[in-house]
């Protein structure tokens, strides 16, 4: 008798488990919770593979990974680039964010990944 009454209780756990993650979810700021899947395309460069980023803000992209490199061009909130790998270089503390993960992007310039979509890389898996 008490395997037939423990399969409703651990269906209910189930259903109460995946209602607290949503509620978690519906917390999260809004650039967290706009993640989305990573596109991938293939990188000119030798035996590495490029993947698309999106910006969640407007922001700076530099000619190096620091602030204390000169801007090389703007970007505006929810714009593809595509990246190749990332790095850590200096530190930025902005918009809640606090870190030092910036993205080679594949025209040679960098990006903070504080202002990309999805984790402190953009998602990007390959470290440079």
């Amino acid at each position: 008798m008490q395997k037939q009454s423990s399969r409703p209780m651990t269906k209910l756990m189930i259903v109460a488990a995946a209602g607290v993650m949503a509620m978690a979810g519906m917390a999260a700021p809004a650039f967290a919770a706009e993640h989305r899947p990573v596109e991938r395309s293939t990188s000119q460069s030798a035996g590495v593979q490029a993947q698309t980023v999106t910006t969640w803000i407007n922001g700076n992209v530099r000619i190096g990974p620091s602030t204390g490199y000169s801007i090389a061009y703007a970007v505006a909130a929810n714009q593809n680039l595509t990246a190749v790998c990332w790095s850590e270089g200096g530190f930025v503390n902005a918009n809640g964010v606090y870190h030092d993960k910036w993205v080679l992007l594949s025209d040679d310039n960098w990006i903070w990944g504080g202002l990309l979509q999805g984790n402190e890389t953009g998602n990007v898996s390959n470290h440079c």
